[in-house]
């Protein structure tokens, strides 16, 4: 088994708010990863003493844990029970029910010897390559369906269509949330690699442009995660006429975590 992960903020000045987690247990059978992107809230009051990274590590932590230790839960009821306990963590000091509240995008995979489970919540991707080569996205695309008017920047976006149907769903306060992942589980024969990025990292595919999502995972497989982190960094800093980034920041937290079965 091959297994890399790079996680690297977007500011040297500004803590990193994504979270990711190899878990491979004693057993030696099976595995799983954990993958968050901490939406950055815009200045203002966000109703939590806690920051972004420390719910992402919290959340983060709860979920590694779940999916190694608790294979009798399915990926769906882990993230319900992983936002639970956080959620009680701050429930004395904080307002949960406040838009702005500490929330993530999660990807889950979680494999054994018959299968490959997955999970995505929001607008990060997973990657599954089969022995074949075939690359397959695993996406949830309710962010890119928005209207514009609903996107002022990466970081920005109208508290009218966060966390209610109609838009899209973040894991925040609310373990009901877990029921709107995309959630599927193949045979593990199927699945030869498999790859987990936050935005960060597929803007090589979805801003820059300049590759699918077969060509991206190439690159990972190639370089490592590094490679596409690296190629990434450089695109921002060329587009200084910001052609691809437009109103988006100059450069964002990037994760990018490659499991080799």
């Amino acid at each position: 088994m091959r297994t890399e992960l790079v996680s690297e903020p977007g500011r040297r000045d500004h803590p990193n708010e994504d979270f990711a987690s190899i878990g491979l247990p004693a057993s030696g059978q099976g595995g799983s990863l954990v993958v968050l992107d901490g939406v950055t809230p815009p200045q203002g009051a966000t109703g939590c003493l806690h920051s972004v990274p420390w719910y992402t590590a919290r959340l983060g932590g709860a979920l590694t844990e779940l999916t190694v230790s608790r294979r009798d839960v399915t990926l769906s009821e882990a993230l319900a029970r992983a936002i639970a306990r956080t959620a009680e963590a701050h429930a004395d000091t904080c307002d949960l029910s406040h838009p702005r509240t500490p929330q993530a995008t999660v990807v889950l995979a979680r494999w054994s010897r018959e299968t490959v489970e997955h999970l995505v919540l929001s607008d990060s991707a997973l990657l599954l390559r089969s022995p074949d080569g075939a690359v397959t996205p695993v996406l949830d695309d309710r962010i890119a369906r928005l209207p514009r008017s609903s996107l002022a920047t990466d970081a920005v976006v109208d508290a009218t269509v966060r966390n209610k149907e109609g838009g899209f769903f973040t894991a925040a306060a609310d373990p009901a949330v877990a029921a709107r992942a995309v959630t599927d589980t193949v045979p593990r024969a199927e699945v030869h690699a498999l790859a987990a990025l936050t935005d960060g990292a597929t803007r090589w595919v979805e801003k820059f442009r300049e590759g699918d999502w077969a060509a991206c995972f190439t690159l990972i497989r190639k370089e490592g995660p590094r490679g596409l982190v690296d190629r990434v960094r450089e695109l921002e800093l060329a587009d200084t006429e910001r052609r691809f980034l437009g109103r988006s920041k100059t450069h964002d937290d990037a994760t990018a975590v490659y499991v080799e079965l």
